[in-house]
């Protein structure tokens, strides 16, 4: 048996490498970013598709249907209110489920209601509120064009711009009040579309950068806390690996520990898997407490005993806390097994059974500190018939 990593075993699942931290961090802060964003879009999405429609209806609708008999073609003017309602009802529920919209052709059609009503409204209605387009259309090319640049609303309040310009040159509309009544109509109703639309933008953008910014910096924070726990998990094996060995090793020293005492070699034999566990679990894998195990079998057979290792089901992330308190009462039990031994562990998402079968020795004691309990959360239990000596730990979420 070999507990090189990467070697498969009879009852363990290959598990593809994990996800490199760095990659891991990138991809969650721009998911971040993305959320803040799309988030705070939404809200300046709702305010567009609102005044469109709201202005459309509150004030266009009854400003057509007052002026219904004084129009050149009342129908013309009703039939492109009720187009561009249309359109801007479809629009709004797109772009509020975040669905893209086919622009160019929703501009165009914009442009040729914007034709159609101004030479519908006659001369009379020309810088009235009748003429619904002088107010109301601004606000749908916004909705049209939300999230694209921002020139491409200028252009098309360009194109308004024109039309309106022309048909006030149709009427024959060219007095200095008049002149200055389309001036104000454009800057009016242009000006604070335009400003939505641009601050909408720079705002979302902004959110985007500042999420991404915090993101980048809590993830350099749990990195460093990451780097602190593993400096004191590093210090904390240290410590363990010392105490494993260094009592048998110093008696040997000292020459109060014979190497040809079966009790002594039981000890080293004892010392040397809990060292072999510890080792290993530094070891960055898949499954750590599988890994410890067969490291631990691993050593226990290079000492030619026979051991067989059956996994069943995939252990959750455990601390190395618990993962200790169910690996070190079967180590311990290993330095007395002889012939054989059978190593079972059965796993799922709330428990880890981790068993281990070997021939009994009678009148054979356990040496060694106790094994840590995992705060209470591993149950322990070592039976013995004579026979057969049976070594079980269990934790429980």
């Amino acid at each position: 048996m070999s507990a090189e990593p990467g070697i498969a075993r009879p009852g363990a699942t290959a598990i593809p490498a994990p996800r490199t931290a760095g990659v891991a961090d990138g991809v969650d802060a721009g998911r971040a970013a993305a959320a803040v964003a799309r988030i705070s879009d939404r809200g300046a999405r709702v305010v567009a598709v609102t005044i469109a429609l709201v202005w459309q209806l509150a004030i266009g609708l009854p400003a057509v249907l007052a002026a219904w008999s004084e129009l050149a073609a009342p129908l013309v003017v009703a039939g492109g209110w009720l187009l561009v309602t249309a359109v801007g009802v479809l629009a709004g529920v797109r772009l509020l489920h975040h669905k893209p919209l086919p622009a160019p052709p929703l501009a165009g059609l914009l442009l040729a209601v914007d034709v159609v009503v101004f030479a519908a409204v006659g001369r009379p209605h020309l810088f009235g509120p009748a003429n619904w387009v002088w107010g109301t259309l601004a606000w749908f090319f916004v909705v049209i064009l939300w999230g694209r640049p921002v020139r491409w609303l200028l252009a098309l309040l360009v194109a308004h711009a024109s039309i309106a310009l022309a048909a006030v040159a149709l009427y024959d509309a060219n007095s200095a009040a008049d002149l200055a009544r389309s001036a104000m109509a454009l800057y009016g109703t242009s000006s604070l579309p335009a400003a939505v639309f641009a601050g909408a933008t720079a705002l979302a953008t902004l959110s985007r950068s500042r999420a991404a910014t915090a993101a980048t910096t809590n993830a350099v924070v749990a990195e460093r806390e990451a780097a602190e726990r593993a400096r004191l998990e590093r210090r904390e094996r240290l410590a363990l690996v010392s105490g494993a060995a260094g009592d048998v090793l110093t008696e040997l020293a000292q020459g109060r520990a014979d190497p040809a005492d079966p009790e002594v070699q039981r000890r080293c034999v004892h010392a040397a898997g809990r060292l072999r566990r510890l080792i290993a679990e530094s070891d960055d894998v898949p499954h750590p407490l599988l890994h410890e195990l067969r490291a631990a079998a691993d050593l226990a057979e290079r000492n030619g005993l026979p051991i067989d290792m059956v996994t069943v089901g995939t252990p959750p992330p455990l601390p190395a806390r618990i993962r200790r308190s169910l690996a070190d009462p079967l180590t311990a039990t290993l330095a007395d097994a002889r012939d054989w031994a059978r190593l079972t562990v059965v796993a799922g998402p709330d428990e880890v059974v981790v068993g281990l079968v070997t021939p009994d020795r009678p009148g054979l004691g356990d040496t060694g500190p106790p094994p840590e309990d995992g705060d209470g959360q591993v149950e322990i239990l070592d039976e013995r018939d004579g026979k057969i000596r049976w070594t079980q730990t269990r934790w429980r979420r």
